[in-house]
C-alpha cells in the first residue's frame, strides 16, 4: 500500500510540473512535505554511541599519519613523545574521558567541547566558518524570476520546517544498496520494530540511520555574540522571516496565527512588496556587523540593545531564517563571482548570524549560507535537497500565478526599524573596512576538469574520492615539492551526537605515487604507478571508514586534551611538539558533498598559508572550488598544477588496468 501510495504521490507530482496544475493548497497537503511512514525519530533511541578509542590505536594510527609529513629525526622525535605520553599521562586522560562520557549518555564525548571550541573563537564568521552551498538553477528559465523562485523556495522551507517539528520527516538513512533497503520492505519492518533496537534491524538491510538531533537547529535560531563565548539562542514560536535587501532589513510574516503556511499567492505578493521597496542602498547596513570579530560585535550589540533596539534585535534572532534578496545577476558557467558574493560578499546584505540564510539573485542563483556552531552539512544538505527537488519538480507559484494579499494589517510586511547613533554608525564603517580588507585579500578559483568523472573511477574499479584527494596531494607537490597537514571532513552521524571527524588523505602511499610520477630520471611505467594507485585508493577507502566508524585520531586527541585542560592537569608532552601543532595547521583543508542540487560548494581557507578546497564529483567532471591568501599562496598556480595532476592521473587509468582483485 505505502509503496503504492509513494507511485501515485509521484506520478501526482510530475503531472503537476508538466500541466502546471495548482497544487492543494489547504489542509496537510499543503502544510506539509513528508508524512513519513517510520516515525522522524525512531532511530534515535537506539542509536549507537560515538566510541572513544583505544589509547593505542589512536597514537598508532597518529603515527602514520605523521609518516609522510616529518623527515626522519623529526619523526623519531615524535614517536618518543607519543610512546611517553601512552606509558605515562595517556591512560590516566583515557580514564577521565571515559568516566565522563559513562556519566552523559545522553550524548557524545565530543559533543559539548565542540561546540564550546565554535562558540569561544572569536574570528568573524565569514570566511573563516560559514560555508557556501550554491544550488543548481531551474531548468525551467521562468521559474528563475527572483519573486517566483524566492516565493517557491520559501513554500518548500516552510513545509519542510512543518515536517520535521511534527516529527513528519522521513528519517535521514544511509543506504549502502538502496536497491534492497530503500523499499517498502524496509520501511514496514523496521517501523514495526521497536525503537530500542530499530537501528539493528535496519543494519541488516546495510541501511545506517543518521543522528538527527542537530536538525532542530535549523529554523529559528541565531548565534548571539557575547564575550568570551557566543551563545545559541532557538525561538519555536515565531511566525516570520527575517529579509534583506539593499542592506534594509524586514520582518515578514509567512505563517498565520495558527502557525499554518500563508497561500501561495499571499507570500507572493508580501514578497513583492519588499521588491518594489524604493528606499536606496542603506547608509549604514546594520548587517554587516555580523562579519566583525565576536567580541567587537558583542560589544556593539550590547550598545544596540542600551540605545532602545532589544525589540528589533529579538525580531531578527527568533526570525525562521534568513531571507537575502540580492541586486547580481550571474553566469552559471562561472560559478566563482556567485560563490564570492554568497560566502562573504560585501557583507552590507546579509545576516551571518541566522542558523542559515537562504540567498536569491535577481536572475535566480540561489545558495545557502550558515552559521556552522550548531551543525554540520548533513542536516543543511538534506533541507537544501528537498527544497531544491520540490520547486523544480512541482512549485507551487507559477509565471502566471497572481499576487493576493487578504491581510489589511501592514505589520505582515514591515521595516525593522533601528535606532542609530554616532557610536553605532562608527562601528559599522570599521566593520565594511575591516570586511574589505579581508575579502580584498582572498583569491578564489575553480576548476571543471572533464577527464575523469563518476563513470571513469567506476569502469575503473577506483575510489573517486581518493582520486580527487590524490589530485590535491600531487597539485601541492607540484607547486612546492613538499607535503603538508591536509584534512578532508567525514560525518560521524551514525552515531547520537556524532559531529565529524578528521580523515587525514596525505599517506605513505600518496607520497610515494607523487614523487614516483614526479621522477625525471628513471620513470615508472604506467603499471607502475597503477599498482601505487591503488594502493592509495585501498588504503584511503580504510581511512574513510575508520573515521566514518569513531575510530579516527584527531577527535580523540582533542578530547584527551580538552579532559587534560578541564582537569588543570599540565599538557602532556604529546600536544607541547611541534609535530602536533604542525599536523594540526591544515594547509589543505577539504570537504565534499555530492547532491544533484548542488552546482558548486564553497568555504574559506582555515590558516592563513593555507587552501580551502570544497569539490564535488560529478557524472560528466571533477570540480574544485579553491580559497586562498593571496599574500600567502598563489591560488591560480596551485589550479594550475592541479589540473595538470588530473591530467597525469588520467594518464595512468588511461594507460594501464586496475589490478585484479
Amino acid at each position: 500500500m505505502q509503496s503504492k501510495m509513494l507511485r501515485i504521490q509521484r506520478n501526482y507530482l510530475v503531472v503537476c510540473y508538466r500541466t502546471k496544475t495548482t497544487r492543494p493548497t489547504s489542509g496537510d497537503e499543503y502544510q506539509y512535505l513528508q508524512r513519513t511512514r517510520i516515525p522522524m525519530l525512531h532511530f534515535q533511541a537506539s542509536l549507537p554511541r560515538l566510541p572513544i578509542p583505544k589509547l593505542e590505536k589512536t597514537c598508532e594510527r597518529y603515527l602514520v599519519a605523521q609518516k609522510p609529513l616529518l623527515i626522519e629525526e623529526a619523526f623519531q622525535k615524535t614517536k618518543d613523545n607519543v610512546n611517553r605520553f601512552s606509558a605515562t599521562m595517556g591512560p590516566k586522560l583515557q580514564q577521565l574521558l571515559k568516566e565522563k562520557d559513562s556519566k552523559n549518555k545522553h550524548t557524545s564525548y565530543i559533543s559539548e567541547p565542540w561546540f564550546d571550541m565554535y562558540l569561544r573563537d572569536r574570528v568573524p564568521l565569514p570566511i573563516n566558518y560559514n560555508p557556501l552551498l550554491l544550488m543548481n538553477p531551474d531548468p525551467r528559465p521562468a521559474y528563475n524570476d527572483q519573486l517566483i523562485r524566492t516565493t517557491n523556495l520559501v513554500i518548500s522551507s516552510l513545509r519542510f520546517m512543518k515536517s520535521l517539528r511534527a516529527q513528519l520527516l522521513e528519517p535521514e538513512v544511509f543506504h549502502l544498496n538502496p536497491a534492497k533497503s530503500d523499499t517498502h520492505t524496509f520501511r514496514t519492518i523496521t517501523s514495526l520494530a521497536p525503537s530500542i533496537i530499530s537501528t539493528y534491524v535496519a543494519y541488516a538491510f546495510k541501511a545506517f540511520p543518521l543522528d538527527m538531533s542537530q536538525y532542530g537547529g535549523l529554523f529559528g535560531a541565531t548565534r548571539i555574540p557575547e564575550t568570551g563565548k557566543d551563545r545559541i539562542y532557538r525561538n519555536e514560536k515565531s511566525r516570520h522571516l527575517l529579509v534583506v535587501r539593499n542592506g534594509h532589513l524586514y520582518s515578514v510574516e509567512v505563517l498565520d496565527e495558527e502557525g499554518n503556511i500563508e497561500q501561495p499567492g499571499t507570500l507572493l505578493a508580501r514578497f513583492k512588496r519588499v521588491l518594489a521597496d524604493s528606499r536606496p542602498i542603506a547608509e549604514s547596513p546594520l548587517g554587516i556587523l555580523t562579519t566583525e570579530n565576536r567580541d567587537s560585535w558583542a560589544k556593539i550589540r550590547y550598545h544596540l540593545s542600551e540605545i532602545g533596539n532589544e525589540k528589533a534585535l529579538r525580531e531578527i534572532d527568533s526570525a525562521l531564517f534568513c531571507l537575502c534578496l540580492d541586486s547580481d545577476a550571474f553566469d552559471p558557467e562561472q560559478p566563482i563571482p556567485a560563490i564570492r558574493n554568497f560566502l562573504f560578499g560585501d557583507g552590507t546584505n546579509r545576516w551571518f548570524d541566522k542558523s542559515f540564510s537562504l540567498i536569491v539573485s535577481k536572475d535566480g542563483t540561489t545558495g545557502i549560507n550558515f552559521e556552522h556552531s550548531w551543525g554540520d552539512g548533513v542536516a543543511v544538505l538534506r533541507y537544501f535537497q528537498e527544497i531544491y527537488k520540490e520547486t523544480i519538480n512541482a512549485p507551487f507559484v507559477h509565471p502566471d500565478t497572481q499576487p493576493s494579499d487578504p491581510s489589511i494589517s501592514e505589520n505582515v510586511v514591515k521595516a525593522i526599524e533601528i535606532v542609530l547613533d554616532d557610536r553605532t554608525r562608527n562601528g559599522v564603517l570599521a566593520a565594511q573596512n575591516h570586511h574589505n580588507t579581508i575579502t580584498d585579500s582572498l583569491d578564489m578559483n575553480y576548476l571543471k576538469y572533464d577527464g575523469i568523472n563518476k563513470n571513469v573511477c567506476k569502469k575503473q574499479k577506483i575510489s573517486p574520492d581518493s582520486v580527487m584527494q590524490l589530485g590535491f596531494q600531487l597539485a601541492f607537490f607540484k607547486q612546492h615539492s613538499k607535503f603538508v597537514a591536509t584534512y578532508e571532513s567525514c560525518s560521524t552521524a551514525a552515531f547520537r551526537h556524532g559531529r565529524t571527524e578528521t580523515m587525514r588523505p596525505c599517506t605513505v602511499a600518496t607520497k610515494e605515487f607523487c614523487e614516483t610520477i614526479e621522477r625525471k630520471q628513471n620513470p615508472a611505467s604506467p603499471t607502475e604507478l597503477r599498482a601505487i594507485m591503488d594502493k592509495c585508493s585501498s588504503l584511503h577507502g580504510q581511512l574513510t571508514k575508520e573515521a566514518a566508524m569513531g575510530q579516527g585520531f584527531d577527535r580523540h586527541l582533542f578530547g584527551l586534551r580538552h579532559t587534560a585542560e578541564i582537569n588543570d592537569i599540565p599538557l602532556p608532552c604529546i600536544f607541547d611538539d611541534p609535530s602536533y601543532a604542525a599536523i594540526n595547521q591544515n594547509i589543505l583543508s577539504t570537504s565534499t558533498l555530492s547532491s544533484p542540487a548542488l552546482l558548486a560548494g564553497g568555504f574559506g581557507p582555515v590558516v592563513k598559508d593555507g587552501y580551502g578546497i570544497g569539490y564535488n564529483i560529478q557524472e560528466g567532471f571533477l570540480g574544485s572550488v579553491v580559497t586562498s591568501y593571496k599574500s600567502h599562496r598563489d591560488g591560480k598556480e596551485f589550479i594550475n598544477c592541479l589540473k595538470s595532476a588530473f591530467e597525469d592521473i588520467a594518464s595512468v587509468l588511461k594507460n594501464s588496468k586496475p589490478l585484479v582483485k
